[in-house]
């Protein structure tokens, strides 16, 4: 990489500029009537219900009880905290760490894995999301985006080798995350009384399966900034691993955002687009945001995605003369192009591909 492309990924990566003591300049600062607002309703607060928590454990060996939660969550809010899974807490640690451990290699290092080329944007790599105009108001993030399945597609130039064990602890969690979604993928089909098999063969073996590593340096103005802005996300599902020690994720619920509690070792299972069309709107995709906070942050997210060639549309065993097709049908490849363009303006939700 030359001169001129570090110096330029340099002033694009928030990192750099939290640890240079600057606060958020105006690329990054949201207009007055966005910023985020300290009044959210806390989990603990009994005036508003709470995020729900599902115990995998208990769902994937029959309980009805369980099911009856995970249906509630799903049609309610769009998401829930994953508790009873198989992943070991000591694994899970594993992860966050390796992460951290990339995060706070010097910028040389990580610059390898720049995904700015040549000044051209790569959607796989090291830095920040794609900022589409001059006037686009920046996330205070960094990231490191992975394509981790199909297997074959798997681009290792792009994955780091420092720390040594982060291609292993990717490449396992990514086998074992996969066997979750796959599971919870069932449990959502026997809820619409779809064939068992109906979600997990719509994302088939070829399924594109994307990780990303989202570091959120420290703010001294977090009341200026977004760590995310709001959005609900493109995917059929995200598995996502929460920073232990440090809270930001809030969900839309009701007109009121609600501050997602991290709970040790679970997993927050978030329903996308994909999955909100394929159900017709019987299951929601959640408007959330992330806000930045005095202390850094790092969270781990899994989006599993259909094949780019499939059509996206609703089930047809869920559309009906009384419940008919609630969106227009398109190509995978065609939808994210248009969500990725809208979500970079600042459009958080699917309204625009409704019939």
């Amino acid at each position: 990489m030359g001169e001129e492309e570090t110096t330029e990924l340099k002033l694009k990566l928030v990192q750099e500029l939290a640890k240079s003591g600057c606060g958020p300049s105006d690329r990054y600062t949201q207009r007055e009537e966005d910023r985020p607002i300290s009044s959210c309703f806390l989990p603990s607060s009994s005036s508003f219900p709470q995020v729900p928590i599902v115990n995998l454990h208990r769902l994937f060996n029959g309980d009805d009880d369980e099911a009856h939660k995970l249906g509630s969550a799903v049609q309610s809010w769009g998401l829930f905290q994953a508790i009873g899974h198989d992943l070991s807490p000591s694994f899970l640690d594993e992860v966050q760490d390796v992460s951290r451990k990339f995060f706070q290699l010097p910028l040389e290092v990580k610059q390898k894995y720049s995904n700015l080329k040549s000044g051209k944007f790569e959607l796989e790599g090291y830095g920040n999301d794609h900022v589409a105009t001059k006037e686009q108001i920046i996330d205070w993030n960094d990231r490191l985006y992975l394509l981790v399945q199909p297997e074959d597609k798997r681009k290792l130039e792009w994955w780091p080798e420092n720390p040594s064990s982060f291609r292993e602890i990717l490449h396992e969690y990514t086998m074992k995350t996969r066997k979750i979604a796959d599971l919870i993928l069932l449990a959502l089909a026997k809820l619409l009384k779809l064939d068992e098999n109906y979600f997990v063969n719509e994302l088939g073996d070829e399924a594109e399966v994307f990780a990303r590593f989202t570091y959120y340096p420290s703010c001294s103005r977090p009341d200026l900034v977004f760590g995310i802005k709001p959005h609900s996300d493109s995917s059929v599902m995200t598995i996502l691993l929460l920073d232990e020690e440090v809270d930001g994720l809030q969900v839309l619920k009701d007109g009121k955002w609600v501050k997602v509690p991290s709970i040790p070792h679970a997993l927050l299972i978030n329903l996308g687009n994909q999955m909100e069309i394929m159900s017709n709107g019987i299951f929601k995709s959640p408007v959330h945001r992330v806000v930045a906070n005095s202390k850094e942050r790092i969270s781990i997210a899994m989006f599993y995605s259909l094949e780019p060639e499939k059509i996206l549309e609703p089930s047809e065993h869920l559309v009906s003369e009384s419940r008919p097709s609630l969106y227009n049908k398109m190509t995978v490849k065609d939808f994210l192009i248009a969500f990725f363009e809208k979500f970079s303006h600042g459009v958080c939700t699917i309204e625009w591909l409704k019939v």
